[in-house]
């Protein structure tokens, strides 16, 4: 019920930004490809964390 409350560990704070970042990287795509290219980068970089805390 409280839900809303609890806090996000760094896990779940990079992957809620992984998923920000690419939704918002798909729709620039369509008007300007090398900001979409910037915003794709800087997900993959966080998708390397991901995987770094994920293997531990």
């Amino acid at each position: 019920m409280f839900a809303w409350f609890r806090n996000k560990n760094e896990l779940q704070k990079l992957q809620s930004n992984y998923c920000k970042l690419m939704k918002s990287s798909y729709k620039l795509a369509l008007k300007d490809k090398s900001k979409s290219d910037e915003l794709h980068e800087k997900a993959d970089r966080i998708m390397a964390q991901i995987k770094q805390i994920e293997g531990q």
